[in-house]
């Protein structure tokens, strides 16, 4: 994708100050908090399954109202942003959480846990991209690809927070306690915003009520807006899906692997996103103008290794769902490129708003997946015994979301170079011979 540099674009030569980094670093500490809070849950398993006296479908179906909390409070949240400023909604954010876990802590029936979920949801979905406000207005243009990526990889860190110290108080002085310390930290990392957050240099006033509202429009009219929310639909969909609802079941009963080689692909799968995350950001930082390019060559990637997967009579072999992994991982970190097409076309007033509605289309497509999985998978297991022949007709409903997505991003990636008056490097070499 070919695009002007933007007025609000920092020098080239320009070196982030130190407080910059200070700052980031703080925002990154509660990006990684709000991670905690958003996976503690998942890691509780049984215990929740005795403490509610409930169904392990009723539990699942708690992420998926934590992600329709989520994804239904981003433009919401992306307006409150360009109001309020990064520095109130981080704190209100962790506030938020930590009343959630506290709920969480007390909660013996279904009722408040939802009501604490949907407390843990609504907060994480204030952190995020507030702390991308904090990156983009106190670091140099050429800096913000890279620090998007390493903020976005840095948070998952947060998994690692319920996955060890979590679940080792929640084994052992008991469930109270373990979502109480969430809540407590929670807490603490509200004060640290409050205190030391600032909300960037030259920020302009607050805006009206009119004024939010016309943002808004503005922001979902111009094109390059809608080319991030594509960016972010079509690259996001296959590695949440795979990681957060489908892959993990799909490789013991669809493949027949036994669950410790499962949790070592799904290991790597976090690994290689890590990894990956930099290298993307890099590329955004160096070749500005072909960032669409970049967009449809992970979603290549992952199509081709689907694909080659589903083609093959399972069981498939370990070599070809180890390559499987490592195509559909860079999904995650490629999504973030919606961010900087927010970025980069929308002025420093609606950045907020822009990357809220640029969030909200991975996580559409995520949920259309993951339903239509299950849907699929339904139909075709009768007695509740996910073969491998269903899993294999379920993972192909991915095709249609790819094909609206890319239909998506090569529509608004023309508005936008026609908006910007530019033009494809072919286009342009033919005419300048003439």
């Amino acid at each position: 994708m070919q695009t002007a540099r933007t007025p609000q674009e920092c020098p080239e030569n320009q070196k982030a100050a130190p407080i910059a980094w200070t700052l980031w670093g703080l925002g990154v500490l509660a990006y990684a908090v709000a991670v905690l809070h958003r996976t503690s849950f998942g890691v509780v398993g049984l215990d929740a399954v005795r403490r509610f006296d409930a169904s392990a479908g009723v539990l699942a179906s708690f992420t998926v109202l934590q992600l329709l909390v989520y994804a239904g409070l981003q433009i919401p949240v992306g307006l409150l942003l360009d109001r309020v400023g990064p520095r109130r909604m981080v704190a209100g954010g962790a506030l938020l959480m930590a009343a959630g876990q506290a709920l969480m802590a007390v909660s013996t029936g279904i009722g408040t846990a939802v009501v604490a979920r949907v407390m843990v949801g609504a907060g994480d979905a204030m952190t995020f991209i507030s702390v991308l406000g904090i990156v983009a207005t106190w670091f140099p243009g050429r800096h913000v690809p890279i620090v998007t990526q390493l903020t976005g990889q840095l948070g998952q860190f947060g998994q690692v927070l319920s996955a060890i110290p979590f679940v080792a108080l929640l084994h052992g002085p008991g469930w109270g306690t373990a979502f109480g310390s969430a809540a407590a930290l929670g807490l603490l990392m509200a004060v640290l915003a409050i205190a030391f957050l600032r909300d960037g240099p030259g920020r302009a006033g607050v805006p009206t009520l009119r004024e939010t509202g016309a943002n808004l429009v503005r922001a979902w009219r111009h094109p390059g807006t809608r080319l991030g929310f594509w960016s972010h639909f079509v690259t996001q969909f296959p590695a949440n899906t795979f990681a957060l609802m489908w892959g993990y079941p799909y490789l013991v009963s669809g493949q027949g692997m036994r669950p410790a080689a499962a949790s070592t692909l799904l290991t790597l799968f976090v690994l290689f996103t890590v990894v990956s995350g930099p290298f993307i950001g890099r590329l955004v930082a160096r070749h500005p103008l072909r960032r669409s390019w970049l967009v449809l060559g992970i979603v290549a990637l992952s199509v081709a290794a689907w694909a080659a997967v589903l083609a093959w009579p399972p069981p498939t072999p370990a070599w070809l769902l180890v390559l499987l992994v490592l195509c559909i991982a860079p999904g995650g970190p490629g999504s973030l490129i919606g961010f900087d097409y927010a970025r980069t076309f929308n002025p420093p007033g609606r950045q907020g708003t822009a990357t809220g509605i640029v969030n909200v289309g991975g996580f559409i497509a995520t949920l259309v997946t993951i339903l239509l999985i299950g849907v699929v998978l339904d139909a075709l297991s009768p007695d509740g015994e996910f073969t491998p022949g269903a899993f294999r007709a379920a993972w192909t409903v991915q095709t249609g979301i790819w094909a609206i997505g890319i239909a998506g991003v090569l529509r608004t990636r023309a508005l936008a170079r026609r908006h910007t008056g530019l033009r494809p490097a072919a286009r342009r070499s033919r005419r300048s011979r003439r």
